[in-house]
């Protein structure tokens, strides 16, 4: 036995060495190692539930290149302590009213050049503004319900993989299974505040409310584009008490309300404070389908939550980055600055720093807060009402191919990428207004596959690309 372990054991060690070495950020996880899936799964028929059960146990490796079918209103289970490997290429066609629910291990594990899909076949995506309205653009009709992260989920990896259409009703079957409650509406639950949640280079589209919701769990979250997401309702990234990590160079287009939030609300007995570093995020139109006034459209930090934010754009959010003042966040040990925003109008800019809540402007923000005495006169409080108008159309980030001011088209209907191409110019006023002091919090494995495989480092430019080509790759 020694002959077997001590190489084991060795390989451990010198994994665990190297990802510190080439790690320079903060990182408080020791790292793990998870053995590989084994045991190719069958896409000769159908996964599906047998002999009247709502229920099919699904383990082992999904092969590259193959296409497997989950039939209409059966749920796959990851057991606890089994895992599913879904190899580059790999698409999972889910059925009508199913779900994937996790109690073991998941890691979808596409690249750039095999992205996986975890999808509804036949929908046609209706990504021009002018086209279908909310109420009839299947994106947020919730055609299945999700993966659903249970309380004994140890590692969901997902990585350049495409999740789309998701966000049924979980009924009680399913939460009973799951350990959630019934009638959530999640695209993406993750749910123990000992397990670790990763996502990096994915895409998630559509979803009908809190598209992805960590009630718990340490997590990182990089480099993913998010489109059409919550109908009426919902942040997209909304975590909750005991989640800690970093969110960094993701793509938000028409999320419901904030694209992310963090609030210590729920935290559960033994789990941390809620901590949460975000930077060099971009978001587009955020916030225009909340049918409740006052709620945000980018960054939201609340009740009793601590962290970071910084290097973050955002573009015709209906409101800017907002710090609650009640329940009140942990102040006094949260930072930010060198954001950016951008208002087509007045109406938009006067809620760069949201009435009625808490944000403080920086010296380091853009527009300028000494941009004119108008717009923030000298007794300026936070959450006072001031004029926006002068800053208005201050300091286009020069995206390679967007237009800015928008025309013929409500802000709500920017909420795809479409054709669009958020990518900067070399003039852009976004380049080199980052602050690269600062760190992220890296508290998963860092692993090519069953962990983070990039955490990619604050950029010197404003928002999720950067012009020397790191961050968002989409």
């Amino acid at each position: 036995m020694k002959r077997i372990l001590i190489p084991i054991m060795l390989f451990v060690v010198a994994a665990s060495f190297t990802a510190c070495q080439k790690w320079k950020g903060e990182h408080t996880d020791i790292y793990s190692y998870t053995p590989p899936a084994a045991n190719p799964v069958s896409d000769k028929v159908p996964l599906s539930c047998n002999g009247g059960s709502t229920v099919a146990p699904v383990k082992g490796t999904m092969l590259s290149g193959k296409t497997y079918t989950v039939s209409d209103g059966c749920d796959l289970v990851i057991n606890a302590g089994d895992t599913l490997l879904m190899q580059p290429g790999v698409t999972l066609n889910m059925g009508l009213k199913s779900s994937l629910i996790v109690l073991g291990t998941l890691v979808s594990n596409g690249s750039k050049d095999q992205p996986n899909y975890i999808s509804i076949p036949g929908v046609v995506k209706n990504d021009q503004p002018g086209g279908l309205t909310s109420a009839l653009d299947p994106a947020y009709a919730g055609k299945w319900k999700g993966i659903i992260g249970g309380p004994t989920c140890n590692l969901m990896v997902l990585r350049w993989t495409h999740v789309e259409y998701a966000g049924l009703t979980e009924g009680q079957a399913t939460a009973t299974i799951a350990g959630s409650g019934a009638g959530n509406q999640y695209s993406i639950l993750f749910a123990n505040y000992k397990g670790n949640f990763i996502m990096e280079d994915s895409w998630l589209y559509g979803g009908v409310d809190d598209p992805v919701r960590i009630s718990a769990g340490k997590i990182a979250i990089f480099r993913n584009t998010f489109e059409k997401n919550g109908s009426n309702g919902g942040d997209c990234l909304n975590a909750k008490g005991g989640t800690v990590g970093t969110m960094a160079y993701n793509l938000f287009i028409g999320t419901a309300t904030n694209g992310q939030k963090a609030s210590n609300k729920g935290q559960a007995t033994g789990a941390p404070q809620t901590n949460l570093v975000m930077y060099n995020n971009t978001f587009i139109s955020g916030g225009y389908r909340q049918t409740q006034s006052g709620r945000g459209g980018c960054i939201n930090y609340e009740e009793g939550a601590m962290g970071m934010y910084y290097n973050n754009v955002a573009i015709n959010c209906k409101y800017g980055y907002r710090v609650v003042g009640s329940p009140i966040a942990d102040i006094a040990h949260l930072s930010y600055g060198n954001n950016y925003q951008w208002a087509d109008s007045v109406s938009v800019a006067n809620q760069f720093y949201p009435t009625g809540y808490i944000t403080k402007p920086q010296t380091t923000d853009i527009p300028s807060i000494s941009t004119s005495a108008n717009y923030l006169p000298p007794n300026y409080t936070p959450g006072a009402i001031y004029n926006g108008a002068d800053a208005v159309q201050k300091n286009n980030p020069m995206f390679l191919n967007f237009p800015l001011p928008t025309s013929g088209h409500p802000l709500a209907q920017y909420s795809a990428v479409g054709t669009y191409n958020f990518r900067i110019l070399a003039s852009s006023p976004l380049i080199g207004k980052g602050n690269t002091t600062i760190k992220p919090l890296i508290v998963v494995p860092l692993d090519k596959v069953y962990g983070l495989s990039d955490p990619t480092l604050p950029g010197a430019d404003l928002g999720c690309y950067q012009l020397s080509g790191i961050g968002n790759q989409h």
